[in-house]
């Protein structure tokens, strides 16, 4: 049997042995007599089986809660180890997906707080994300119609993208990148677009603004 059983059965052989002892004196006058010894070291062996067990069965707790501990700390290391590995291959995939926009992207030209060009029908539009905030450099951006590229700069620790939204529905979005760039192209008409980061919670912080193609 376990201790903490111990300790529970010493308690109740304690409890039905003070009923007993109790109902005893009540009806003999002389109790417990020449018993009282007998009595005494009665209730001294399961008091002090009680403590002993009860003592045991904190010990086991410890060593449990301690045992559950060490486990959930094994856990965290390993997913700390891993994260860099992750980061890795996010950057690997974002310095791609930059080398690929370079090679699309036509000669930039200011406008507004952004930089675009446009050449046979494609124009291409730059977009930075704030590295001290969840926010865009701009709120604002604007385009010709036809196919439309936004080449995207995120120099911050934190992951980031761009997508494109007309009426609630997304058209495209690129890959999230972090200390990295990427892009994003749409066939687009003239209209009123939003663009916005789609990792959970950073459109409601503010990463996102309005396209205007005309």
């Amino acid at each position: 049997m376990s201790n903490e059983t111990l300790f529970y059965v010493c308690a109740i052989v304690l409890a039905v042995s003070a009923v007993g002892v109790s109902l005893a004196g009540l009806k003999l006058k002389d109790f417990p007599g020449k018993a009282f010894p007998v009595v005494v070291l009665w209730f001294a062996l399961f008091v002090g089986g009680a403590t002993t067990f009860a003592v045991l069965h904190a010990q086991d707790e410890e060593q449990a809660k301690a045992a559950e501990f060490e486990q959930a700390g094994e856990e965290i290391e390993e997913e700390q180890s891993s994260e860099p590995f992750e980061e890795a291959e996010e950057e690997a995939e974002g310095g791609e997906a930059a080398e690929e926009g370079e090679e699309e992207a036509a000669e930039p030209e200011a406008e507004g707080g952004e930089e675009a060009s446009s050449e046979g029908g494609e124009e291409t539009i730059e977009l930075a994300a704030d590295t001290s905030a969840l926010a865009y450099d701009t709120t604002s951006l604007s385009a010709e119609a036809g196919k439309v590229t936004i080449d995207f700069d995120n120099p911050s620790a934190i992951e980031h993208d761009v997508a494109i939204e007309a009426d609630g529905k997304e058209i495209a979005k690129s890959e999230l990148v972090t200390e990295g760039e990427t892009s994003v192209t749409a066939e687009l008409e003239p209209g009123t677009y939003t663009f916005f980061c789609s990792v959970p919670g950073h459109r409601e912080a503010g990463m996102e603004g309005t396209l205007t193609v005309k």
